[in-house]
């Protein structure tokens, strides 16, 4: 339990102990440093409660106060707001305790398992800067989950089993018609082939052959009678969709590789497939199912709704699949395997209608538990000077690995190559493009769109990936040059505001796991930096003469060095060595 939780609690003990009750009780972190460095702002709703004046009640509560060491400069200011600051021997003792372990400043919440699907990668399509900002966020949520003890279990939930596959074999059928894989008769082993599609044809053909769908009906026909055929496992066609899956997949696992983003799982669409009977089957035995023009539907609409919900697709009238489908099977997958208590779905804010029809027809189904929580998590877009989203310069989105291209070579231009060694130099400049990149993501709060600048975010000076990074390295280089000098906190001096942040850091987390929002972390990461930075101009630590003083600044600079490595950590950002 945090320093502040335990004070927390122990106030709202002393509260009761005058004869309040109180349900929930926060220190507020306050606007008026100069009254105090938190309020209590509780004094008002209970005096509406007791129907006595907020003034006595708070006279009250300052009195119990008054009696405990730990708090100092009581005040009452206003119609009813207690001022209160910490002694500097909580202060001393909480920099010691979070020196040892960092989990003394890390509250955990209530603990679940919690699946989250993100991702979302097409089979052979490029990833491009719409999958940056799900990636991102699903997987620094995945962390800060495991950080605050919940079960967190991610999956790139990969797209391999609708129509796009079917277009693409259409295509390379076209292409490669003598292939054994569209010889009927071929008995050998299909593994045995030499397929002569590498990831790059993958994805020039996908447009390729899209185009050309749009163009004509029947090679769009072609297309769907060969997902179909996919779908239903015919032979040389399923074959030869496994080889294009496992080619994709490698290609797509690099570039998360690059972002820092690792799945637990790398389930495809297909591999719930498995799960379609019981789907339904349970269907059928909630009487779910209805025909309509030879598909069947499921009807979603409510009584109370006011805006028009159409029913989900169930299956096509080809006999096909839907997307929506495939998220039911999923669904049951998941709860069967992995039974959650939550699962958690990362996708632009364009998919609010597909999740709204899949969860209420996961209920009506019975897919999962009455108490599981189903949460759909949106996001804006990033976007280019102009405010519009990413494109290369012939007007096709720009792939994920072009956007890290253009960042790199900026980073280039910043670069302290005198300090980097050669052989390094290359990781080092990935290192910080791809932590800048990211944290330039996680800045504003998930749902807004926003412009991604490169030469603004690639700076090592402003609130920047890079300046954090730069920063960080400096205070290793401090703690290197101090040795093994003492490290222990004695004395309060300049440094009691960056005491004070980094007691606000179980507050952050919290409210980021609650808000599902990485901006909290991310803005409170610079503050916590920027407050360092300057106290580190203002003071010369290592010669400071007071050695009090030196092992107390020491220190100091420790725990806020972990402290910024555990929260890069959670943003999945990487340290180079040197910068």
């Amino acid at each position: 339990m945090s320093v502040i939780k335990k004070i927390e609690d122990d106030i709202s003990k002393m509260i009761r102990e005058v004869g309040y009750e109180i349900d929930y009780f926060k220190l507020a972190v306050s606007n008026r440093p100069d009254l105090g460095e938190y309020q209590i702002n509780d004094c008002m709703n209970l005096a509406k409660k007791y129907h006595k004046s907020p003034i006595e009640i708070a006279t009250e509560i300052k009195g119990k106060l008054e009696e405990d060491e730990r708090f100092t400069n009581l005040n009452i200011a206003g119609p009813g707001f207690i001022n209160i600051s910490l002694s500097d021997k909580v202060l001393i003792d909480s920099m010691n305790a979070i020196y040892e372990d960092i989990n003394h400043n890390i509250d955990q919440v209530n603990p679940k398992k919690i699946m989250l699907d993100y991702g979302g990668a097409n089979v052979a399509k490029s990833l491009h800067v719409g999958h940056l900002r799900s990636a991102n966020i699903g997987e620094a949520l995945k962390r800060l989950l495991k950080v605050l003890g919940c079960d967190a279990i991610s999956d790139a939930h990969l797209g391999d089993y609708g129509r796009p596959l079917g277009l693409v074999l259409l295509e390379i059928k076209k292409r490669y018609p003598g292939l054994a894989y569209f010889d009927f008769s071929y008995e050998g082993d299909y593994s045995d082939i030499d397929l002569p599609i590498t990831n790059d044809d993958l994805e020039s053909i996908y447009p390729i052959a899209s185009q050309k769908a749009k163009e004509d009906e029947k090679y769009l026909e072609e297309a769907r009678e060969i997902t179909t055929k996919i779908q239903n496992k015919e032979k040389g066609y399923y074959d030869l969709w496994k080889r294009i899956v496992e080619i994709s997949k490698k290609e797509i696992k690099k570039v998360y590789d690059k972002l820092n983003v690792f799945y637990d799982l790398w389930e495809g669409e297909s591999d719930s497939i498995a799960y379609l009977d019981e789907l339904l089957a349970l269907c059928e035995e909630n009487r779910l199912i209805e025909l309509s023009e030879g598909a069947k539907i499921i009807k979603v609409k409510e009584e109370e709704d006011t805006a028009p919900i159409p029913p989900l697709l169930l299956v096509k009238s080809n006999g096909s699949l839907s997307y929506e489908t495939t998220d039911l099977t999923t669904i049951l997958e998941r709860s069967k395997k992995f039974n959650p208590d939550e699962i958690w779905y990362l996708a632009d804010s364009r998919q609010q209608l597909h999740f709204e029809q899949v969860f209420r027809a996961s209920r009506k189904a019975k897919l999962v538990r009455d108490d599981v929580k189903l949460e759909y998590i949106s996001f804006g877009t990033m976007n280019g000077k102009d405010g519009k989203p990413f494109k290369t310069r012939d007007g096709g989105v720009l792939s994920l690995n072009k956007l890290i291209e253009m960042v790199m070579k900026e980073v280039e231009t910043h670069l302290n190559y005198d300090i980097v060694e050669k052989e390094k130099v290359e990781e080092t400049i990935e290192k910080i493009a791809i932590s800048s990149l990211k944290y330039a993501d996680f800045l504003p709060f998930r749902s807004t769109d926003y412009i991604f600048d490169i030469s603004k975010f690639a700076d090592t000076e402003g609130k920047t990936g890079a300046y954090l990074l730069y920063s960080t390295i400096r205070m290793k280089s401090l703690l290197s040059k101090a040795g093994n000098s003492t490290k222990e906190y004695q004395q309060v001096s300049t440094d009691r505001d960056i005491i004070l942040t980094l007691l606000q850091l179980p507050s952050i987390l919290i409210k980021s796991y609650e808000m599902k929002s990485l901006n909290e972390i991310a803005d409170y990461l610079y503050t916590l930096t920027n407050k360092y930075n300057k106290f580190y101009s203002e003071n010369r630590i290592l010669t400071e003469e007071n050695e009090n003083l030196k092992s107390s600044w020491v220190l100091l600079t420790d725990v806020v060095y972990h402290t910024n490595l555990l929260l890069f950590d959670i943003l999945g950002l990487q340290v180079p060595e040197k910068m």
